[in-house]
């Protein structure tokens, strides 16, 4: 498989020694929150001004089980919420309307997993994660730096979700983590309709990514070694060479089973890094980061999202200018292509509640802007940028091959002409 790793994740390669000496920095001190904690302190060099955190959903129950193998038993009882993640909440549309309509929910709902429950629905493990994280943010911003008020305020924290019913509770169970379940209104949790999604890679709404998408999707279980080891692990397992099995699909039910304690195949036993390893390469192949425009369909309208919102807080034309904080609530397949762009993925599949933090600075003499991007808890040293604190410039340059205006988008998603679909 070695000549996948220049060929589909050239970007993983190259950035992964600056990821590891982040990693090594933040080790040395422990904790990131402790280091930046001055960042308020009239006696800092950086002024914070603004937070973005895109952070993946908690566990949950998986998207399929593996078949022809022992199931687990999913029952309802793995799901119930606890008390402190309760919050009083309302979920809209982007607008404040009533909220769309869920086709992707609907589709989790048509099947059953053994136990009685859904797939994809997060857990109370899940919500645990997530109001963990919630607690994490709040010794950050409210504890140590005293950047957020300490009770929820909606002109002060933006909250948005993809609209699936684990994104949204993860949503709740992070802001009841963060402000320990305090309110005065209802927490308004946005969402918008499947066909114009940005937080995902959005194969519905795109016609071109659908095409490129679909193609790379059912060439990454050929490549040559993937396919040697799926039908080595399927012969292993027992599975019928006719069940379409991947080793995403694979990887799925086996994460979850583990997180939740429940039991997995014994054969699966020595494979499971190998597992990982896969499913990382053909996640990568899908992706392809190599080529800018698969990549900048995927996340190109969340990163112009990102930039658009820092560029709106340094200039004071936010239509809300006392936000302080954006919170999105998103996916796995919303990290990975995030961390490739930023060139920073590690080749490891994100895990459950992960998050990527970007925090907007100025600093205090020179009025430059900075921002500074941390991957659970872990500052990043973006390539392109001079520093950890890196040139609010230098930033906007390295994400300037994939950020795509709305228009850009629609306009790049339509020009299919003389593509065939797979």
């Amino acid at each position: 498989m070695r000549y996948l790793w220049p060929r589909v994740c050239i970007l993983g390669s190259a950035t992964f020694g600056s990821l590891l000496w982040s990693q090594k920095k933040t080790e040395s001190d422990q904790s990131a929150s402790s280091r930046s904690c001055a960042d308020t302190d009239p006696s800092s060099a950086y002024e914070l001004k603004l937070v973005q955190v895109l952070f993946r959903h908690g566990a949950r129950t998986p998207l399929k089980s593996i078949p022809d193998v022992i199931e687990a038993q999913w029952v309802p009882t793995l799901l119930e919420p606890p008390a402190h993640c309760h919050i009083n909440y309302v979920v809209t549309d982007l607008d404040g309307g009533p909220k769309p309509p869920a086709p992707v929910e609907e589709s989790y709902r048509k099947n059953i997993l053994t136990g009685g429950t859904f797939p994809g629905q997060l857990t109370t493990l899940g919500m645990q994660q997530l109001y963990e994280l919630g607690k994490r943010l709040r010794m950050r911003y409210i504890e140590e730096t005293h950047f957020l008020s300490s009770t929820f305020s909606p002109a002060e924290v933006y909250v948005r979700s993809t609209n699936i019913v684990r994104t949204i509770e993860s949503a709740k169970c992070l802001v009841a983590g963060l402000f320990q379940q305090k309110q005065k209104d209802p927490v308004p949790i946005l969402t918008t309709e499947a066909e114009s999604e940005i937080l995902y890679p959005n194969y519905h709404g795109c016609k071109l990514l659908k095409i490129l998408g679909s193609h790379r999707w059912a060439e990454s279980s050929t490549l040559p070694d993937i396919a040697a080891d799926l039908q080595s692990i399927l012969s292993a397992l027992g599975i019928a060479a006719h069940q379409n099995v991947d080793f995403i699909l694979i990887r799925d039910d086996m994460v979850a089973r583990e997180t939740h304690g429940l039991p997995c195949p014994p054969a699966l036993d020595s494979w499971r890094n190998k597992v990982e390893q896969r499913a990382v390469d053909m996640i990568c192949h899908v992706y392809e980061p190599s080529k800018r425009e698969n990549l900048q369909l995927c996340v190109g309208p969340l990163l112009y999202t990102l930039l658009a919102n820092i560029d709106e807080k340094l200039q004071g034309t936010s239509s809300e200018p006392h936000r302080k904080l954006f919170l999105y609530s998103a996916h796995d397949t919303t990290l990975i292509p995030c961390l490739m762009a930023l060139g920073v993925f590690d080749m490891r599949w994100p895990p459950y509640a992960a998050d990527i933090t970007l925090e907007l600075h100025k600093h205090r003499q020179t009025s430059q802007a900075f921002v500074k991007v941390s991957y659970i808890g872990q500052d990043l040293l973006i390539p392109g940028c001079s520093g950890v604190y890196c040139p609010l410039e230098e930033f906007k340059q390295a994400l300037s091959g994939y950020s795509l205006s709305t228009e850009l988008y629609k306009s790049l998603c339509n020009s299919t002409e003389g593509l065939i679909k797979p």
